[in-house]
């Protein structure tokens, strides 16, 4: 009689969980576990490797988290989105954030900038540092 009880829990949990968030949230299953097609962020237009970046960094115009918020960075000078506390290395730099800068920078972020709060050791596939960057580029 328990092994039924417990059955008919996890029965109705899993159609509880199921019924959770709209179909944005829930993308159908063949567009995750199709391999090569669709993932979760490609479904939002983010590349997959975008979520290593959306661990610390939000989209939304000044919505900072543990890093700035990406939105409009892409041709800004290092250091100078509004509300956050940048380091001190991160203000000196003097970078612009175009195609090749942050290339470098995404490559090795601590090689580029000495002395930078981003702890992120870096994104080695040039081809995945490529996306994130015109992934960046669509930040307004």
């Amino acid at each position: 009689m328990h092994h039924l009880t417990t059955m008919i829990a996890a029965t109705v949990l899993a159609a509880a969980l199921g019924a959770c968030g709209s179909p944005a949230d829930n993308p159908p299953a063949e567009s995750v576990t199709a391999g090569a097609s669709k993932t979760v962020a490609e479904a939002d237009n983010k590349p997959a490797a975008f979520g290593q970046c959306a661990a610390c960094h939000a989209v939304e115009p000044g919505k900072h988290g543990v890093g700035p918020s990406l939105a409009g960075v892409y041709g800004t000078k290092s250091g100078e989105i509004a509300g956050y506390a940048f380091s001190e290395a991160m203000k000196s730099a003097k970078l612009t954030w175009d195609d090749k800068t942050l290339d470098e920078y995404l490559t090795n972020p601590m090689k580029k900038v000495p002395g930078t709060k981003m702890t992120f050791a870096g994104l080695a596939d040039p081809a995945k540092r490529k996306e994130v960057i015109e992934y960046m580029k669509t930040l307004k």
